[in-house]
């Protein structure tokens, strides 16, 4: 503990002797007295430096007259610090705590690797495998342990969750906990953040981390009864800046500026652009960002846009558009969205298993990923998608199956369209290395394939739906039929052989 003995009034600093890398590192200042507004009247930052690297980071006021800073070291050693504030109990402390080696399991933030695909920092691939619970976070205890040990034998490994409650079919109770501080009938302190609400929402982004799931987190949306979809353009950018100095220090967070922008009217391109450089410039760690669409796709060009965050624009064609896309903004495409597995009133929650399957398949070989949701009805309105609870559905174990077979392919990622690719037939790999081909809801009775002659290749019958694996006997190369049994959802993978 230090004290800073310049202030009339004692604060006293709590620092921990030693960080693991990538996990956090956090300042606790208490002792201060508080006037006015902490959340408003009171600026507070640090600067942290290891060796050449040096982090700055924004504190925060989490009440009970406890400020907090966080720091997610990323380079192993010593890391010295000093504190700045307009508060004088809170400026000046300086000290140091120890960095050590990474956690097992700890590869730390994601990032884009390979132009179209990602890795950890560490150089371990990702394949994102994603899921959707908007509000699973409010809807209590019982609840959201439910949807943890769901997630425990589920294959999703990045959840899309919102930071603010939602009002929409479906989910219409009220949340445990609110952002401000106030009430819907009193109406709400903007300037006043309740911090029981914020570190009730960083437990469960911890309980995420803790199964090595990716937090794809939700900053706006349009479907609110509570006002927070229509804050001031000060308050909007006053609850940026306090996120992300809350929760930027959390290695597996990804940012996504919206669910569905386009469909947030009082917002406009310009605000948008202003949300992405106020989330940016208080990331030091540089998380993934990009903005989900409804009906119009943000222009993922932006040089802030590390991934294109995608709901389908076409009733029927979705995961067949991401070659497309690719082409279109040379970035990762993450359909989030490809419509959800269920039985809901509308299009958009009523496909089948098989058709969720296939369309994650054809992201896939494609040279994209695509992302779950399921919409089965409740009679108590317990909705995966809205609410989280338990999955019901026929898609997930496939999915899984899907996952364990591109996780054991090229390091790198399926590159898109390898020159043996026949126009008919998506195919994924890498040239004369490996081959990924995917027959979707066509069931050819044989295929022939004209592959480079002297290379060659152990093939195996993958049954997507069943979850079967058959290698075939012997080698093959050069020009061969490969006879099929007349079903849908079949694929074929090809691995070279190397003696």
């Amino acid at each position: 503990m230090l004290a800073n003995e310049s202030s009339q009034v004692k604060a006293v600093l709590t620092v921990p002797e030693q960080v693991s890398k990538w996990d956090i590192c956090e300042l606790v200042l208490m002792g201060a007295l508080v006037h006015g507004n902490p959340f408003t009247d009171v600026e507070l930052s640090a600067e942290f430096t290891c060796g050449s690297r040096t982090v700055r980071t924004s504190g925060f006021y989490d009440g009970d007259g406890v400020y907090r800073i966080r720091l997610m070291p990323g380079v192993e050693g010593e890391w010295a610090f000093r504190v700045s504030s307009t508060d004088a109990a809170l400026d000046g402390f300086e000290g140091s705590f120890v960095c050590t080696g990474a956690k097992a399991g700890n590869h730390g933030p994601v990032r884009v690797h390979n132009t179209f695909h990602f890795a950890y920092e560490d150089g371990t691939p990702y394949r994102p495998v994603g899921t959707t619970c908007y509000a699973w976070v409010h809807q209590g205890e019982e609840m959201e342990r439910q949807t943890l040990e769901s997630l425990k034998s589920a294959p999703f490994n990045k959840l899309r969750m919102c930071v603010f409650p939602k009002s929409y079919l479906y989910n219409t109770n009220e949340p445990e906990f609110y952002p401000f501080e106030g009430s819907l009938e009193t109406g709400w302190d903007y300037s006043r953040f309740n911090p029981t609400f914020f570190r009730h929402l960083e437990e469960r982004i911890a309980d995420l981390a803790e199964l090595g799931i990716e937090a794809d987190l939700i900053l706006f949306h349009p479907y609110d009864r509570w006002g927070f979809a229509a804050m001031t353009e000060e308050q909007d950018d006053r609850y940026l800046r306090y996120v992300a100095a809350r929760l930027s220090a959390y290695r597996h967070l990804w940012w996504s500026l919206a669910n569905e922008y386009d469909f947030m009217g009082t917002k406009t391109l310009a605000d948008w652009e202003r949300y992405a450089q106020i989330v940016t410039a208080n990331d030091p760690y540089h998380h993934l960002i990009s903005n989900h669409n409804g009906s119009v796709f943000y222009d993922f060009n932006k040089p802030w846009v590390t991934h294109c965050s995608i709901q389908r624009v076409d009733v029927y064609k979705t995961a067949e558009n991401t070659d497309e896309w690719r082409k279109q903004w040379n970035k990762p495409v993450v359909i989030d969205e490809c419509a959800y597995e269920g039985d809901a009133e509308y299009g958009w929650g009523n496909i089948t298993g098989e058709e969720m399957v296939r369309r994650f398949w054809e992201g896939a070989v494609r040279g994209g990923y695509v992302g779950h949701g399921e919409t089965y009805m409740h009679p108590e309105d317990k909705i995966w998608w809205a609410k989280g609870g338990s999955l019901y559905g026929t898609s997930p174990e496939r999915i899984a199956f899907l996952r364990k077979v591109i996780e054991e392919g090229p390091a790198d990622g399926l590159n898109l369209n390898p020159p043996r690719t026949e126009w008919d037939l998506p195919c994924a790999g890498i040239e004369d290395e490996y081959y990924l081909y995917y027959f979707g809801f066509n069931r050819p009775k044989f295929r022939e394939f004209r592959m480079t002659p002297g290379v060659a290749y152990k093939v195996e019958l993958l049954d997507t739906w069943n979850m079967n694996i058959e290698e075939l006997p012997g080698r093959y190369e050069g020009n061969f039929r490969i006879d099929l049994p007349t079903r849908m959802y079949m694929a074929i993978r090809m691995t070279r052989i190397t003696e």
